[in-house]
């Protein structure tokens, strides 16, 4: 009889692409496997994961909002309900354990499976813990994180470092510049920037990117800018106007784009663990309302030793063109970045996490 398991979370492409491949790790080693996700109503996993060729179940479920109080009023019924979805979508699914990767399903899936004592596997990407993660750590059976020193967060006889799960197109990507540059229409002669605020965008990259774009057409500066859906029209009349920009709301072959880059600008959640695969010069401009602000963490880990360069979010519309332009200008210092971050490279993070969970399985 085939195994059968949840993974549970979402809400962005830094938790759905390493959820995708914790799925495929599993299904490589026990290509029977039925495995199914759960995600929020209304987020985008529910739209990525059918598109990966998995069935998902989507709750109503929402986050903690930081920015109006009085759209947190209805978190308790919407927890409430979602602990029923998640009651009648085991009754029906018959888990053996549940997975979770961060995202707002994660939290009433796992603390469901907990109490009926099934198995329970976390995944923390970032380098401090999310409360949620630690709530639920208390009674998980294995805990993976990106990141070391995680002891202060989890029990550490569950601890497992295993680095984050990164798609297998960005691992074994062999594309060219070339032809990366050709996928965009774009010209090989010209130093070229990748500014990615991840799927849902990021405003103050996107107005620091308005703001300087003369700057960087005057500087041969070629963009590929992945804009989130809400400043894809502004940006398209930039590209409308120039040859040497393409955006687009959302990127799907990001291999491509990762190929084509000599510079990549973003934010530093799970994305960051991609870029260190990727091996290119990056600047990051951690999101500043992420939680425990893990997004700034994250990426002073990496500037510390000298594998990224850093700007806080608030100083991004005066301070980010200025310093893409340095930096193209800086051949060697983008050779040492390059090196840097290529050194702190996982690319085995998803079959570490299988092998551990079909350990519990297996018994």
């Amino acid at each position: 009889m085939s195994k059968r398991v949840i993974i549970a979370g979402g809400g962005t492409g830094g938790h759905i692409f390493p959820a995708l491949a914790i799925a495929n790790a599993l299904k490589k080693k026990e290509p029977d496997m039925d495995i199914l996700f759960v995600g929020a109503n209304g987020k985008m996993e529910m739209e990525k994961v059918p598109e990966a060729g998995y069935p998902i179940s989507g709750i109503d479920i929402a986050g903690y909002n930081r920015s109006s109080i009085i759209k947190n009023f209805a978190l308790p019924y919407k927890l409430i309900k979602s602990i029923l979805q998640v009651k009648k979508i085991f009754k029906s699914f018959k888990p053996e354990a549940a997975i979770g990767v961060g995202g707002y399903s994660s939290f009433p899936v796992l603390r469901y499976a907990q109490s009926k004592g099934i198995p329970t596997f976390i995944h923390e990407s970032n380098s401090f813990a999310g409360k949620s993660n630690m709530l639920l750590g208390k009674k998980a059976t294995r805990i993976f994180t990106a990141s070391d020193g995680m002891e202060k967060f989890f029990p550490s006889d569950r601890l497992l470092q295993t680095g984050n799960p990164v798609r297998k197109n960005v691992v074994a990507n062999t594309i060219s510049r070339e032809e990366g540059l050709a996928f965009f229409g774009l010209d090989t002669r010209y130093t070229t920037v990748l500014v990615t605020g991840g799927s849902l965008g990021a405003m103050s990259m996107n107005e620091a990117v308005d703001s300087g774009i003369s700057l960087l057409i005057k500087n041969q500066i070629q963009l590929i800018w992945q804009t989130g859906k809400s400043f894809a029209a502004q940006a398209a009349v930039h590209a409308a106007e120039s040859k040497l920009i393409w955006t687009g709301e959302f990127i799907s072959k990001m291999e491509y784009a990762y190929a084509a880059a000599d510079i990549v600008v973003s934010r530093s959640g799970s994305v960051l663990y991609e870029l260190c695969v990727v091996k290119k010069p990056v600047i990051f401009i951690p999101y500043p309302h992420a939680a425990e602000d893990h997004q700034t963490l994250n990426a002073e880990n990496l500037v510390k030793k000298n594998a990224a360069i850093m700007i806080p979010d608030k100083d991004a519309r005066d301070k980010m063109v200025p310093e893409i332009l340095a930096l193209a200008k800086n051949k060697p210092e983008q050779e040492i970045l390059k090196n840097n971050i290529g050194k702190l490279a996982v690319v085995d993070a998803d079959e570490k996490i299988a092998t551990e969970i079909l350990k519990t399985l297996n018994g």
